[in-house]
């Protein structure tokens, strides 16, 4: 026996434990003015035996739990079942047991069984995940879901398993204020981990997802931000595909659409690291292709790149979405509009396929392709003379499949060649290209004023400039210097946009190009 001295309070909260109310009955008992005990009264309490070993240690486990009886509202009894089964069955029954199904809710299969999706890790194959399918097709001959996606384990760098007392592993906190949760999370989606198989972690990979797809990515919405289309433009704009004649525009376009289509079709397909590369391609060739190409376009003012670029943006956010969240709202929240959703992520998924273009997307698509398999051939044969970009050269002989005007205009654009010549045109196949290399006086001083504007745009550069930032141009040179400048001086104006050029000493970067001398300032 136990003597038990204290106030009212303490006696009543000990007599609700004694009487085994549950929370309901003792708060009702507490809050009702119930005289249990007169003063200096002594009560005796038969408390509810809880099960307890020798020690009277509470002991839920067998043999201490099994002397246990309880006795419910209608004097029926209940003790513990003596029969022992493994608790994954229990736990394997939680898509019918949860609703108590069947004894009760039985329009509930119908509507909810089975599953649409499910996510687990590997090791619950065999576990988890097999017990609820035998149990399934025990009762129902179906399995309990329509699709399932099974990770796999990360491991530490080296193979081994992670662990705190290795401390093997990377500190999640110091990987999201590096490189940002988007490229972790894209990093684990597009591995496969999400595949069922086992990854060594590597935070190489974290680093390059975050430099070359989000940076590339956001460096593309800064550069839009540069020049938006005005804000009366943007809902229309952002709705309807624009219909330029460009051809780079229509390609991006069509870029674009067989991106949704990629994507849509790996994600309906639960496939969740292959949806990830389309991703990874598409924002490749808007960065270093498209818009490298599209610069000058959209500085210029033109209307149909602009509203092209903002199109893409903003469809391009809504697709990125599940992959990088904070990423596409960001994207999202700087282009919306006031008829627009809050949020990326309360917008509804673009359509598989755009409406038909004004245009044979397959074909566009193809002779894009044609035109960046010529430049790489073309850059490899500067290569191999030892002659930069930069330097222009007159002809480039081709052996390739027919193309117009202007898919020609970029190959020489980009090669900075004056002349194609087709020595052979053929319907399909290897594609092979012959470089003039011989350099005339005309060639060779365009060739001298383009180093030289690389040498300003690199002082731009260093001095932390904007795009936007007009600029004087301060040149000590010598006549031959003067004579490449007045030359070429209002193109180069633009170029480097300069509000003006003056000739005089200063103490600038020094700068030599074959014989030519410059020391160039620049002033803000």
């Amino acid at each position: 026996n136990i003597l038990v001295v204290t106030h009212e309070g303490s006696a009543r909260v000990l007599f609700a434990g004694a009487k085994g109310f549950n929370d309901t009955e003792t708060i009702q008992y507490l809050e009702n003015d119930i005289k249990t005990f007169k003063n200096a009264e002594i009560k005796e309490l038969d408390f509810i035996p809880l099960p307890h070993n020798e020690n009277f240690e509470l002991d839920l486990h067998r043999p201490y739990i099994d002397k246990i009886v309880l006795i419910d509202s209608k004097e029926e009894k209940y003790s513990r079942i003596p029969e022992v089964i493994d608790c994954w069955f229990e736990s394997g029954s939680m898509p019918f047991a949860q609703d108590h199904y069947p004894f009760e809710n039985l329009d509930w299969k119908n509507k909810n069984f089975p599953a649409g999706f499910v996510a687990e890790y590997i090791a619950q194959t065999r576990t988890w995940f097999y017990y609820t399918h035998v149990i399934s097709s025990i009762l129902f001959n179906e399995a309990p879901f329509k699709n399932i996606v099974t990770t796999g384990t990360i491991l530490a760098e080296d193979g081994q398993k992670m662990s705190k007392s290795k401390n093997n592993f990377p500190d999640p906190w110091i990987l999201f204020n590096k490189y940002g949760v988007d490229a972790l999370r894209f990093y684990l989606m597009s591995c496969p981990v999400m595949k069922g198989e086992d990854i060594n972690f590597l935070e190489k990979a974290v680093q390059d997802i975050s430099n070359k797809i989000i940076g590339r990515l956001n460096n593309v919405l800064v550069f839009y931000e540069l020049y938006p289309i005005p804000e009366q433009a943007r809902y229309r704009a952002g709705r309807d595909i624009p219909k330029s004649k460009n051809i780079l525009d229509k390609w991006i376009l069509s870029r674009l659409d067989e991106f949704i289509y990629d994507v849509t079709d790996r994600m309906e397909k639960y496939d969740i690291a292959l949806a990830t590369r389309p991703l990874e391609l598409f924002i490749e060739d808007l960065s270093t292709w498209y818009l490298r190409r599209s610069r000058d376009r959209i500085k210029d003012g033109d209307e149909e790149a602009r509203q092209t670029l903002y199109f893409v943006l903003k469809t391009l956010a809504k697709i990125i979405a599940p992959f990088t969240p904070f990423t596409s709202e960001n994207i999202w929240l700087k282009l919306r509009t006031e008829k627009d959703e809050e949020s990326v992520h309360l917008t509804s998924w673009p359509k598989k396929k755009f409406k038909i273009f004004s245009f044979s997307k397959p074909k566009v698509l193809k002779n894009m392709e044609t035109v960046r398999s010529l430049v790489t051939l073309g850059l490899e044969a500067r290569q191999r003379a030892g002659i930069k970009v930069r330097q222009p050269l007159n002809k480039l002989e081709i052996i390739a499949e027919k193309l117009s005007d202007e898919y020609l205009e970029i190959i020489k654009d980009e090669l900075n060649i004056k002349n194609i010549e087709y020595i052979l045109k053929i319907k399909i196949g290897i594609q092979k290209v012959n470089l003039d290399t011989k350099m005339t006086p005309d060639l060779k001083e365009e060739g001298d004023y383009r180093e030289l504007v690389r040498a300003v745009q690199d002082i731009r550069k260093k001095m932390g400039l904007t795009p936007s930032d007009i600029i004087s141009l301060i040149v000590e040179t010598n006549d031959e210097g003067r004579k490449l400048i007045h030359k070429f001086e209002t193109v180069l104006l633009k170029i480097i946009l300069a509000s003006k050029i003056e000739f005089k000493a200063n103490e600038g970067d020094s700068l030599k190009i074959d014989e030519l001398v410059f020391k160039i300032k620049i002033e803000k």
